[in-house]
């Protein structure tokens, strides 16, 4: 090894030592003929002091020469720092190297940007040069916890007896609710391999093969448009699978892990729920999402019956159409007009006319529509929604999905103006009773509205005489202060229920057979009841870490576009390369 220690581990205890350490230089400074360098690696900080009186000359000139991020190597004694010279924000802060020997191992250019915590530049030049943007103590300490992370999760599924199986990363094309991406097989013109969204098929036939408790941390990948909780192309999910279990055994698993986690990587945060379980339905009445930050209240209310007769037109017309008048409530906040408009380009924005609002003030209730509304529907506003001087309504009115909508953005709005929740408390909540089949009011049909492996509640016969809007699923899904961290089921494992569920959406028998051939025939072959989950392992990170982007935990991300800007990807492939995989397209030649 070239260096005996870290700048990370030295402290008094190594005092008269001879040690040799090797990094980067963070910072020289020549004051006076004596040079001290911080020297930097993954690790953390040290200081070393070049004193000429106590070294060679040929050693102050190669330090002399020293710039930032030069790569060098040092020798020298560690000696105790002066009790006035301590430094207490360094880890080493309590000792310095007084160095005997220096050799400079590597020289640096002109860097695009600083290695420092903010760089002020812009995200583009920090991924161009990700390899630089790595050395930065917030990058390298996101990478030290994703570690820490994939540790303990592997140790805690093997110590609660599950297998880890890595299943194929080429696979076949199946419907998932993104494209995916192809793969052309040389060896088989015309035909592409699919990277797997996620190793869903292959985890069942695992407990159709007798693995009754299998894991792995799963790379999936998706041809979807990123979010700033959503990475473009590939991501991790800590994928695991169960036989023999009905959905409450599932979520203890769940419950256990994530306590566990918590209480490991981050003993300062604190959960504030017992893991509630909600509907599906519950959860859109309420909150106007299937996702709900439960941190804090302000609860959709459904107005419906005190507006069905109302002469405001816009109440009315919606109920008389179907629809619905709901509306949530700002405790004890005051909100000036252009903070209102502001508000209101929210609610435009998730598809709302407008956004009207009553402002319960000391002497009478202010608002553009008070005009339109009767003394008794003020009244009956006040009484459902709990409100009190001070306080602010909101109101949405029109199709259900489209109030539920708008709601939700305006309450996710209001927490963030107005700071509603604390980011060191994490509320876990499972939401159930899903929807088996959602209709696309865009697309005017009706699709599977999770994943259609799921077992049905009630069985074959709900399929049989129940409307498609009132079959439910035995599918779960794992939410935390607003984000859904994966998604799960209790799976079906009769083939002929899979046919009938598929049937219903207009999908004949064969092509079901066809599309999931291995499935549908090894489930003839005796499945066992079995049930699982995929937790998102980066979105967690991401919120554990109290991070704003799913990018700042990995290593390499994608840009917004899905390029890799650091290494050129995607790129363009010479035509001789496409001729080997059978491939034309209708671009101009690479020539």
């Amino acid at each position: 090894m070239l260096r005996t220690h870290t700048c990370w581990e030295l402290n008094k205890s190594h005092t008269n030592q001879e040690v040799t350490l090797c990094g980067w230089v963070n910072k020289a400074r020549n004051l006076g003929g004596m040079i001290f360098i911080d020297v930097r690696d993954r690790y953390g900080l040290t200081q070393v002091t070049l004193d000429p009186q106590k070294v060679h000359r040929s050693v102050m000139k190669c330090a002399e020469e020293l710039k930032n991020e030069f790569v060098i190597k040092v020798k020298g004694n560690v000696v105790a720092r002066p009790d006035n010279m301590i430094n207490e924000d360094m880890t080493t802060g309590q000792i310095e190297i007084i160095a005997s020997d220096m050799e400079i191992l590597n020289t640096c250019e002109v860097l695009p940007f600083p290695i420092v915590d903010d760089p002020k530049t812009s995200e583009e030049n920090r991924m161009k040069h990700r390899y630089l943007d790595l050395r930065r103590r917030p990058i390298i300490e996101n990478m030290k916890f994703r570690a820490k992370m994939n540790h303990f999760s592997r140790n805690w599924f093997v110590d609660n007896g599950f297998l880890e199986i890595q299943t194929p990363v080429f696979t076949v094309s199946s419907p998932e609710w993104a494209k995916d991406f192809l793969v052309p097989s040389r060896l088989n013109p015309g035909k592409f391999y699919a990277l797997p969204q996620a190793p869903q098929q292959y985890k069942q036939l695992l407990m159709v093969g007798g693995i009754d408790r299998y894991f792995q941390i799963a790379p999936c990948f998706r041809d979807e448009d990123p979010r700033a909780d959503r990475a473009m192309c590939e991501f991790y999910q800590i994928d695991f699978e169960m036989s023999f279990v009905e959905q409450e055994d599932v979520l203890q698993i769940l419950e256990g892990y994530h306590r566990d986690l918590v209480k490991e990587l981050v003993p300062h945060k604190r959960i504030t729920t017992n893991f509630e379980r909600m509907s599906y339905k519950d959860a859109m009445d309420n909150y106007g999402i299937d996702r709900p930050d439960v941190r804090f209240g302000m609860k959709l209310v459904d107005l419906s019956e005190t507006f069905v007769d109302a002469s405001f037109s816009v109440f009315k017309n919606a109920i008389d159409a179907g629809g619905v008048v709901k509306a949530i409530k700002l405790e004890g906040q005051s909100m000036t007009r252009k903070e209102i408009d502001a508000l209101t380009e929210v609610a435009k924005a998730a598809g709302a006319g407008g956004l009207a609002y009553i402002i319960f003030d000391e002497e009478q209730p202010r608002s553009p529509i008070i005009k339109f509304l009767a003394d008794k529907e003020i009244e009956e506003v006040k009484e459902k929604m709990g409100a009190k001087t001070g306080d602010i309504v909101f109101f949405a009115a029109g199709k259900y999905s489209r109030v539920s909508k708008v709601l939700h953005k305006v309450r996710m709005s209001l927490r963030d103006k107005y700071q509603l929740v604390d980011n060191n408390e994490l509320a876990f909540l499972f939401v159930i009773d899903f929807p088996f089949y959602e209709y696309d009011d865009d697309k005017e049909t009706w699709d599977f509205g999770h994943n259609p492996f799921s077992m049905i509640d009630g069985g074959m016969q709900w399929i049989e005489w129940k409307e498609l809007d009132e079959v439910t699923t035995f599918q779960y899904d794992l939410i935390l202060n607003g984000y859904e961290l994966g998604s799960g089921s209790i799976r079906n494992p009769h083939p002929d229920v899979m046919v009938k569920a598929f049937e219903k959406l207009g999908k004949s028998a064969d092509n079901v057979k066809e599309q999931f051939k291995a499935m549908y025939t090894a489930f003839k072959y005796g499945a066992p009841p079995h049930g699982g989950f995929a937790i998102g392992f980066d979105r967690l990170m991401m919120i554990l870490i109290d991070e704003q982007n799913i990018k700042s935990v990995y290593a390499f991300p994608k840009s917004g576009n899905g390029e890799d800007v650091m290494m050129g990807a995607p790129s363009a492939i010479e035509d001789i390369e496409l001729k080997t995989l059978h491939i034309a397209t209708d671009l101009p030649s690479s020539d």
